[in-house]
């Protein structure tokens, strides 16, 4: 991939005229995926546009962005601007601690995940989303085109590695977003990506809106609730939300994401020893953690990391 970026940066100008004239002509085909697999940390199967192709993402993005997103709620925390797990993270907390009178009363979280979200999105579904508020028929058929050019089962699929599908992602479930919000009338409601919670003190109620959202899935989205990542919890035991845990008076860790975080501290510190990545390659890495201990009480494990790689 690093040759695709260096040949395509060597003869920029005429690359950047070849697209534009395949575009101006209407014969652009996007080129072949590359496939490649990380750890994230569950198992992920990426696929990476080229360069050319990732250049028209960029651009799409830009003009599609500041249409759609007026469009989202407020509580919707994926690939936006000014948003963020952290900023997620802290808005859970201020619906906890809220609903809980500060801290006084009991309070419940109702945590769900799509399952297989990118490889169930129906592309014909999302494409009818699209198509209400992009009424230029050459961006349009452009953006037919580059959804249709990825597939993981018949008229499935959005590629993971797309900057694109970041985008195509909440267009699709912002009407999960919109059914949660305004006919459940759930107050506490919080979306990022695939991964969303409620938040109320009454149980019940939480328990009596799964199956209208899992018909919602089904029905209007072709999608499903992952089975085994349905939870209701109480805010004494903490949420654990995009790799925090969420108490009472403070966030945390959560305890998987310590482990991993100095399992790869430590092996960058034998890249660093053994010659294969410099020493501000490893500080790079090294600050990057301490920053996300800035999000929460980290101090006991921010002081272990600092004495472990000082």
């Amino acid at each position: 991939m690093k040759l695709d970026v260096l040949d395509f940066e060597h003869n920029l100008e005429d690359n950047i005229w070849q697209l534009h004239r395949e575009l101006a002509a209407r014969t652009y085909r996007p080129d072949p995926y590359v496939s490649f697999y990380i750890t994230d940390p569950k198992l992920r199967h990426i696929h990476k546009a080229s360069v050319r192709d990732r250049v028209l993402h960029q651009a799409i993005y830009r003009v599609l962005y500041p249409i759609f997103d007026r469009h989202f709620i407020f509580d919707s925390y994926s690939s936006r601007r000014g948003k963020g797990t952290h900023r997620g993270v802290k808005r859970l907390a201020d619906f906890a601690r809220r609903l809980s009178g500060n801290y006084r009363k009991t309070t419940y979280c109702l945590k769900c995940d799509v399952r297989k979200f990118f490889d169930s999105v129906d592309q014909e579904i999302l494409i009818s989303l699209i198509e209400k508020r992009i009424f230029d028929e050459d961006l349009f058929r452009l953006i037919k085109t580059i959804i249709k050019s990825f597939s993981k089962a018949s008229g499935k699929g959005l590629p993971l590695g797309n900057v694109t599908s970041q985008l195509f992602s909440n267009i699709y479930l912002n009407e999960l977003d919109q059914f949660i919000k305004h006919q459940l009338k759930a107050k506490c409601y919080i979306r990022y990506c695939d991964d969303f919670a409620i938040l109320d003190n009454n149980r019940q109620y939480l328990e009596s809106l799964l199956e209208p959202i899992r018909c919602f899935l089904s029905e209007i989205l072709k999608l499903d609730l992952h089975p085994n990542k349905v939870s209701i919890g109480k805010f004494c035991q903490g949420f654990d939300f995009l790799g925090y845990v969420v108490l009472p008076h403070h966030i945390v860790w959560r305890t998987g994401t310590q482990r991993r975080s100095f399992k790869k501290l430590s092996e960058k510190k034998k890249m660093l020893d053994d010659g294969l990545i410099s020493e501000e390659k490893f500080d790079a890495s090294l600050q990057s953690y301490l920053g996300i201990l800035k999000h929460c009480n980290g101090h006991k494990i921010e002081k272990r990391i600092r004495e472990s790689y000082n």
